[in-house]
């Protein structure tokens, strides 16, 4: 049986292929993230890697992977610089960061950046199936699930990070601070809607605490503004919001003999 839109397995790079290739990379860039190190972190030995993983796709038409290759690696020390302001972002804003390097190696919300950083670079080449085998690996390893089209902004923040959805067509602005169980989703999941903006625009400087979920493309987040824990919200709030979900928290004195 032929599946519509999907050729043959040998189309696709290897899975693992990819995922060694993102630990490569991130390797590259960041010698002090813990992962498999048994890796040449070249650059020659890169792109190599790198073109190996296009040609499945691309077996036709090597000019275009010369041209990938050096469009995706020149894109990289843009993605470095990000990174690097992301990284001192977190240290900054994170009371509990002792240290920049503390947060290389040990946070997952900076190592999920790092992946979508990537991938999102490959998105925008064109590049199909490689940038979301990497997200999704992430999203594996971390809990934090960025869709590599999406689009974010410098200083970018996810603290604990567990269960964080960002979808497709978000677009998130600069130092942008998230907290565990964020959803920036579509009210919609309908094929028929796939080419428009179904997830909500995060303006600058806003602060999204924890279980909140913000749903739809056409849903905008004024800058400045702070959602507060566990609020649903599918319409657009002004520039210097607070916005919090009201509940009735009862504290009640209990008498000796009522734990006995």
């Amino acid at each position: 049986m032929k599946i519509v839109g999907y050729n043959v397995p040998n189309d696709f790079p290897s899975k693992a292929d990819v995922i060694a290739f993102t630990n490569s990379i991130a390797l590259a860039y960041f010698p002090a993230l813990e992962c498999d190190k048994s890796t040449s972190f070249s650059s020659k030995g890169l792109r190599k890697k790198f073109r190996r993983l296009l040609k499945p796709m691309n077996t036709r038409n090597s000019e275009n992977i010369d041209l990938l290759t050096d469009s995706f690696f020149d894109d990289l020390k843009n993605v470095q610089q990000l990174l690097e302001l992301d990284a001192s972002f977190i240290a900054a804003n994170d009371p509990a960061a002792t240290s920049i390097d503390e947060v290389v190696m040990a946070y997952p919300g900076f190592y999920a950046i790092l992946v979508y950083r990537i991938a999102h670079s490959l998105a925008l080449l064109g590049v199909p199936i490689i940038p979301r085998i990497m997200t999704e690996y992430a999203h594996s390893k971390t809990g934090i699930d960025i869709h590599p089209k999406a689009t974010i902004g410098t200083e970018f923040f996810i603290d604990h990070g567990t269960g964080i959805v960002i979808g497709e067509t978000t677009i998130i602005g600069n130092r942008v601070k998230l907290y565990q169980g964020v959803t920036l989703g579509a009210l919609s999941v309908s094929k028929d809607k796939a080419q428009t903006k179904r997830h909500p625009t995060i303006e600058n400087d806003v602060i999204i605490y924890a279980g909140s979920t913000i749903l739809g493309g056409d849903t905008i987040i004024g800058y400045n503004s702070v959602i507060g824990g566990n609020v649903w919200l599918t319409e657009s709030i002004k520039p210097y919001s607070t916005v919090y979900q009201e509940s009735k928290v009862v504290i009640k004195e209990r008498r000796k003999n009522e734990s006995e």
